[in-house]
């Protein structure tokens, strides 16, 4: 056991665990060693279903993540039409009673339906008020608050107004996602209305992070003023490093694909072409060094200078948060 002071706040309550701090679950990132190591580190790891490339691969990455920590951990599902997978790794999360899921891009009443019948706990992605409101009304636990400098699909508001508008208008936890790195900043953000954060880019350079070194390299030599929003990769405006193939291929979609993800005969068919061919970009960036580099990441590039291990990351965090607050 840590001898690092907990914080407690109503999330730790909900949750079970020692920090208000998830290792975001991160698309082709984050494996069963960053959720298993951080959820024993006394944070909460988070991992996308959708990283394992079948519902039975999905199915034997839970089982060795439970292998592996006893605290509660989370899972990532994708709740729109274009995850074709949802249904099976929905039924992986009710078989393990996964204790935390996190829900992306739909809407997740089934899954709050499901997930609430073994205990578990839903929190939802969100990037305003008018679907935060929807999401609590649909009985869902608490939302992640993504705001801009977020890596990924980020929001559009400034989490100096997004968490404190959310805590204005909201009953459940509110957990802040955005550029967060540092012990401070998860302070600054409880002090806004946050009851937990969300960290993604500061755990992409860690040492069990599974991508290759030329991505960690690029986001410990990258500046804020590097991230970029694409609408490239999946339609959705998202943050990526910038890189000679980004600048290459533009940050809009063509004029042609724009008229026929409009129109109501194609649109569907042209959503799903375009997160199919940004997923094999991602893919290939992740997995080796190649011209075609998308790399994902939020504005907090800028606060990273080191690869470390999971744990020690966590427990960096924590420390930075007290020597925070003991400050103040």
């Amino acid at each position: 056991m840590s001898d690092l002071q907990t914080i407690n706040t109503p999330f730790t309550k909900i949750l079970g665990c020692r920090f208000p701090i998830i290792a975001a679950p991160m698309f082709l990132v984050s494996n069963e060693s960053i959720v298993s190591a951080a959820s024993n580190a006394g944070a909460i790891g988070g991992a996308p279903s959708l990283n394992w490339r079948s519902a039975e691969l999905f199915d034997q990455a839970v089982q060795k993540i439970k292998s592996q920590t006893s605290n509660p951990f989370a899972i990532n599902l994708i709740v729109n039409k274009s995850n074709l997978r949802l249904d099976e790794d929905l039924a992986v999360v009710v078989k393990h009673k996964v204790p935390m899921v996190i829900t992306s891009l739909g809407n997740p009443k089934n899954v709050i339906e499901q997930v609430h019948a073994y205990g578990g706990k839903v929190f939802c992605d969100v990037v305003d008020l008018k679907y935060a409101l929807k999401v609590q009304e649909q009985g869902c636990d608490g939302v992640i608050a993504v705001s801009s400098g977020a890596g990924g699909h980020a929001g559009p508001i400034s989490p100096l107004v997004l968490l404190p508008y959310l805590r204005k208008n909201l009953k459940i936890p509110i957990v802040a996602a955005g550029g967060i790195a540092t012990g401070k900043q998860i302070l600054a953000a409880l002090v806004l209305g946050a009851d937990a954060v969300q960290i993604g880019t500061r755990f992409i350079c860690s040492t069990e992070a599974s991508v290759n070194e030329d991505y960690k390299k690029a986001i410990i030599e990258a500046d804020p003023e590097d991230i970029v929003m694409t609408r490239r990769i999946s339609g959705t405006p998202a943050a990526v490093i910038k890189t000679p193939y980004i600048e290459k291929i533009g940050l809009d979609l063509n004029p042609i694909e724009k008229f026929l993800r409009n129109s109501p005969l194609t649109s569907k068919y042209m959503k799903l072409l375009r997160v199919v061919l940004g997923t094999k970009s991602l893919e290939s960036a992740a997995e080796k060094p190649t011209w075609k580099t998308v790399w994902s990441a939020g504005q907090g590039v800028g606060l990273i200078n080191n690869v470390l291990p999971t744990k020690t990351l966590v427990e960096n965090l924590v420390n930075e948060y007290w020597e925070a607050r003991n400050a103040l």
